[in-house]
């Protein structure tokens, strides 16, 4: 069979992985040209962020620990001015996708290199992508300036994550590989990570809810998440994505969970436009159904499968949907709206696609 024809970039970005990894961090500092490194993290991860600030010694130019959902702006600016104030010339995120989007925000206007640290599956830390909620619309954007120059995986940091947050964080990460299966850019290389990004990631959750400090399924886990968040950095996303930024930017409902209750009803959506994708998708979870694996992985692991569950009342549905549709893009299958008002309605009753 003849490939399709297709283009891709490659993008200089260095990766340290495995377990106590954590300790080349002072080396990668000094690698990246830094001297003084803001310490980034959300007020429950402070403790961490303090553990970096103290083998940084005299490296650590101080703490921010107001990392929240979806980087409202004013929390971007004030981030900003404290890097400036204390004359950071880099930031370490530490923490989920939340802490790594307020080092992008930092980064967008300042351009202080980035060094990710992450605790979690998100996967962003592999992305040049953006988001910034000001005025309850979640705003994204695309920007080499803010793709982390070095990324430490160091799964022993996992260990102590809870059981359903690395689930439901298990499943937003697959969702960036499912879409990078069907997406309008994809290419082979591509293809092959996020298959096995998500058998990877398949393999882990299980074992994780079995045993959650097995460090092996830890390991599993952040490089499955590090593959899929590859291919969310280097090609587009669709449908799944721009329904969960607006049910997140617009209705503040929780960024991992949401990815987890949409993707198996974004996939249904798009199965028969995308039988190839979905293929690939099915056998890396050992199932005969996309849409039915990714939903049982999450229903069978604990996680939350009804949008109704998380916050999302029921009469806010048409204004997600009018949201939605608000401007085209690429999707394997055209965006109907009674099509996608009947999805969000089955993802918040939490119907089995």
């Amino acid at each position: 069979m003849s490939l399709q024809p297709f283009i891709y970039n490659s993008v200089a970005q260095r990766v340290v992985f495995g377990a106590g990894a954590l300790q080349h961090l002072a080396r990668e500092i000094d690698a990246l040209g830094a001297r003084r490194a803001l310490v980034l993290s959300t007020p429950e991860q402070r403790p961490q962020a303090e553990r970096v600030a103290d083998m940084l010694g005299a490296h650590a130019a101080g703490v921010f620990d107001r990392a929240v959902m979806h980087v409202p702006i004013e929390t971007a600016r004030e981030a900003r001015e404290v890097a400036q104030r204390l004359g950071a010339d880099c930031a370490v995120a530490i923490g989920g996708g939340s802490t790594t989007g307020l080092g992008k925000a930092i980064a967008l206007d300042s351009g202080l290199p980035i060094l990710a640290i992450p605790t979690t599956y998100a996967g962003s830390e592999m992305t040049p992508i953006y988001g910034i909620t000001e005025a309850g619309m979640k705003k994204t954007g695309k920007d080499f300036k803010v793709l982390p120059r070095t990324v430490i995986y160091d799964p022993e940091l996992s260990l102590t994550l809870p059981v359903g947050m690395s689930v439901t964080s298990g499943i937003n990460a697959i969702a960036h590989a499912a879409e990078g299966l069907y997406a309008v850019d994809s290419n082979p290389i591509m293809d092959l990570m996020a298959q096995e990004g998500i058998a990877a990631l398949g393999r882990a959750l299980p074992a994780i809810r079995a045993m959650p400090k097995d460090l092996g399924a830890r390991s599993d886990a952040l490089y499955g998440a590090w593959l899929c968040g590859t291919v969310l950095g280097n090609v587009g996303m669709a449908l799944h994505h721009k329904l969960c930024h607006t049910l997140g930017g617009s209705f503040n409902l929780p960024h991992a969970e949401t990815h987890t209750i949409v993707l198996p009803h974004a996939l249904a959506y798009n199965a028969e436009a995308a039988p190839g994708a979905m293929a690939r998708i099915a056998k890396a979870l050992g199932g005969s159904s996309a849409a039915q694996a990714v939903y049982d992985l999450a229903r069978d692991n604990g996680a939350p499968v009804a949008l109704r569950d998380i916050g999302m009342k029921e009469s806010d549905l048409d204004l997600a949907c009018a949201h939605a549709l608000k401007n085209q893009y690429p999707n394997p299958r055209p965006l109907e709206r009674d099509a996608i008002r009947a999805l969000l309605q089955n993802a918040w009753e939490g119907a089995r696609p």
